[in-house]
């Protein structure tokens, strides 16, 4: 996955991911309209597919509420790079199938507006505006196939179904 860098600093709470006052549905479509809106009210207007949310420490904490989650992927970004994530947003995310990797260095090495790729495999980040490589902790086999089945729910429902 490969995209343009959108930068956000330390405790990136949950309702500046998704504010309260849409939590009224859980339509994806719904909750992508609304990403980021408290932490950069134009996010979604300048966003395009396959973006990624780099941060610093403690990215998703406050409530445990899914919506946080769901909101950046249906809102078509690939992935988030934090230096650390609160536990709970940290299982949302494999839960729905949204990639993300604690990686301290990439975050300090990528500037807003930089290019970005990022292989889920092998946790290998390139900064491909600076040619900089980073390396993320490669999730175990069995979270890279509940990401790649799009969630947890999708992966259960596959194996079940064989």
């Amino acid at each position: 996955m490969i995209g343009k860098c959108w930068k956000f600093g330390n405790n990136i709470n949950t309702d500046e991911i998704i504010p309260a006052r849409y939590l009224t549905t859980s339509d994806p479509k719904e909750l992508a309209a609304h990403c980021m809106e408290d932490a950069d009210a134009d996010f979604v207007k300048k966003i395009s597919t396959g973006d990624i949310i780099v941060a610093d420490d403690n990215f998703g904490c406050g409530s445990s509420r899914e919506h946080a989650p769901i909101s950046i992927k249906a809102a078509d970004l690939s992935c988030v790079i934090a230096k650390s994530f609160a536990r709970i947003f940290f299982r949302n995310c494999i839960n729905i199938g949204l990639p993300i990797f604690e990686c301290k260095d990439a975050v300090d090495g990528i500037t807003a507006g930089d290019e970005v790729e990022v292989d889920i495999k092998t946790g290998k980040i390139t900064n491909v505006s600076t040619g900089k490589t980073f390396s993320a902790q490669p999730y175990p086999q069995e979270l890279q196939d509940i990401i790649s089945s799009g969630g947890l729910m999708n992966y259960v429902k596959s194996k079940t179904q064989n």
